[in-house]
């Protein structure tokens, strides 16, 4: 990796002031723990004049959790929210998708809205900027193809972060803030299918908390499958949100990220609610799982795999929660 480039670095103390600052610099860069944003800057896949501190901006670390409901500000650490036993017995697919982000020392660091706006990846995007020249370049910076989908239109490269397929199993909702003020938004519409522009979030905007709902019943896990057992982004993680009522599945949410540009959100599993988790409720569910799995060649390990992976990944995690209810 090169040095980091000049840029002025900016110091807000709070929310508004930070959204100010950005107007007033379109070309910069918010930046917390900075794990996604410093490595990708090293390597030439940005360049942002301006970067926006948000370290000083303490709202943005406030944390609350009642019996109804979280709110997490933006700026909470992955290590905080691994290790709030709140956290670990009301949300436990959040704390675990949170302690699976790279390693210890990441996590101190990194933030919730960090993970959450996580820049998509593709190993023919995120290399040094000799590779990506002696390659000629992909559509997500200086060329007009992707290289891992040659003919087509748009950008293939993955959404590989943890933390997001859990909210989404969660049904969590974020709130961002712009010059117009507070807007929310559910988690499922926050994420575009498009590797290039991957987040529903204007340019004079940022994401400030996520709200959660805690419900009685309810119980949750997040898994993933990586090359080693830690640092590495997922190749294949599943989220699950499950409500068991007796011997049937009364409320059902899985949620996906590695395979595709955004984490996804399974659909059509209302049809397995009211039913035993038998065989034939976990053959619709696998079905349900590969709809929302389009992996292409964004990683080191083959597509069929990640394809293949998931909707077992899926079912494992699906079988331990139900059978520890």
């Amino acid at each position: 990796m090169s040095s980091l480039p000049s840029f002025r670095l900016m110091h807000p103390t709070s929310a508004s002031g930070a959204v100010v600052m950005l107007c007033e610099n379109p070309a910069s860069r918010f930046i917390a723990g900075g794990t996604d944003l410093l490595p990708n800057i090293r390597r030439g896949l940005l360049a942002p004049p301006v970067l926006i501190d948000l370290g000083s901006v303490d709202e943005l670390r406030e944390f609350s959790v009642d019996a109804n409901r979280a709110r997490f500000g933006a700026g909470v650490t992955l290590a905080s929210l691994a290790a709030d036993p709140r956290v670990l017995q009301s949300l436990p697919a959040l704390a675990q998708a949170a302690l699976a982000v790279a390693g210890p020392t990441h996590r101190t660091v990194a933030t919730l809205g960090g993970n959450l706006c996580l820049d998509t990846r593709c190993q023919y995007y995120n290399q040094s900027e000799a590779w990506r020249e002696g390659n000629e370049y992909c559509m997500k910076c200086a060329g007009d193809t992707c290289r891992a989908a040659p003919k087509s239109a748009r950008c293939f490269a993955a959404f590989s972060g943890d933390v997001a397929p859990a909210l989404l199993a969660l049904d969590a909702t974020v709130e961002l803030l712009g010059p117009q003020g507070l807007r929310r938004l559910p988690i499922r519409d926050f994420y575009c299918d498009d590797g290039m522009v991957s987040l529903a979030l204007a340019a004079d905007e940022m994401l400030v908390a996520v709200e959660v709902p805690i419900s009685d019943g309810w119980s949750s896990a997040y898994d993933k499958v990586r090359v080693r057992g830690a640092i590495d982004f997922p190749l294949a993680g599943i989220a699950i949100a499950l409500r068991r009522d007796g011997e049937v599945l009364s409320g059902l949410r899985i949620a996906c990220t590695g395979v595709s540009s955004r984490p996804e959100l399974a659909d059509s599993l209302d049809e397995v609610i009211g039913k035993r988790l038998d065989d034939a409720a976990f053959t619709m569910i696998e079905k349900c799982v590969r709809r929302c799995v389009q992996p292409m060649e964004t990683t080191v390990v083959s597509v069929p795999y990640r394809r293949r992976v998931t909707p077992v990944l899926a079912r494992r995690l699906l079988q331990r929660l139900w059978e520890s209810e």
